[in-house]
């Protein structure tokens, strides 16, 4: 009998709507307890005796792949968009064919990318902790209206980021030299080169993904470009921001409050100063966990990976 491993949490959580999938085929699930990833031990050690894996986030290594193959595993299948963590490179010198499942949740991450905005502006965050500490909190925030957003990455969450911010009349600019515009979004957004106009803009919202040009494309250096006060949002990847010059950013009162969704190490380490800071609001990487976005992409993962098993 077939086997294949799940590790990506939003379909580990709701992986009771897809065990007949696998059981009209006749394979066997493995459903390890996954909090955000297994360790490359941990994989070493299951991956050999399975003959697919779909992958959330964990460390997809050449040295995890090289153990799978030893055993009998024969292909993979990365749940959602983001890439950093799996060697594509590995996978093709050892001949497991694998692929990822993109245009799947612009619309739920740029959802809560917005919610951040406006939490952030309003301040809804400390409204919700006054309350709960039995005080009546009243702070004034900035309304939308005119504001200015450096939105980096202009693909799928991108665009579904930038079409809701412009509904609220807020100036977007895009960061994304890659990016393919159509003709009304030049209309409607300025395209500019990072890091010009940080110096107007009031939100620095980060969807793009993580590569070599993009680790830490938000740091000292950047921060330091931007305007006083700005309020910083993150949806893609923690590597993105240099988190030790955001802490100084947050601490020199240059970064008014942040949204982050994702962490450089997850989940976030009890001891990170960020823990500290009142003017924040923390995600679990979840931007895309809604139950329609999690069936839709938990479907397209499944289909290719029997594809490849030829299932």
């Amino acid at each position: 009998m077939m086997k294949v491993l799940v590790t990506c949490p939003p379909m580990l959580g709701m992986i009771d709507e897809f065990r007949a999938m696998f059981a009209e085929k006749g394979i066997e699930l493995i459903t390890p307890k996954v909090v955000q990833t297994l360790s490359e031990e941990q994989l070493m050690e299951i991956l050999p005796g399975v003959d697919g894996w779909i992958i959330g986030d964990d460390p997809a290594t050449e040295r995890v792949f090289e153990a799978g193959v030893k055993g009998n595993l024969k292909a993979a299948v990365k749940w959602g968009v983001g890439v950093d963590n799996v060697d594509f490179k590995a996978c093709e010198k050892l001949g497991i064919p694998i692929i990822n499942t993109p245009n799947m949740f612009g619309a739920e991450v740029a959802d809560i990318a917005v919610s951040y905005v406006i939490g952030l502006a309003r301040e809804t965050y400390a409204i919700d902790r006054g309350v709960r500490n039995h005080q009546w909190p009243k702070p004034a925030g900035i309304s939308l209206t005119g504001k200015h957003v450096a939105l980096v990455g202009f693909g799928d969450i991108g665009k579904s980021v930038a079409k809701r911010l412009h509904a609220f009349d807020m100036f977007i600019h895009v960061y994304d030299p890659f990016a393919e515009k159509r003709p009304e979004d030049l209309v409607r957004y300025d395209f500019a080169p990072w890091p010009n106009k940080l110096e107007i803009c009031d939100f620095v919202v980060t969807t793009c993904a993580l590569n070599q040009h993009t680790r830490h494309m938000v740091n000292a250096e950047t921060i330091s470009l931007m305007k006083h006060g700005v309020r910083v949002v993150n949806v893609s990847r923690g590597p993105i921001i240099d988190e030790n010059a955001l802490i100084a950013g947050i601490e020199s009162g240059k970064v008014h409050s942040v949204g982050l969704d994702v962490f450089e190490v997850e989940p976030l380490p009890t001891e990170s100063k960020l823990r500290s800071y009142d003017k924040a609001i923390f995600g679990t990487h979840n931007g895309s966990n809604t139950k329609d976005a999690v069936i839709r992409a938990s479907h397209k993962a499944i289909s290719l990976l029997f594809g490849f098993l030829n299932v």
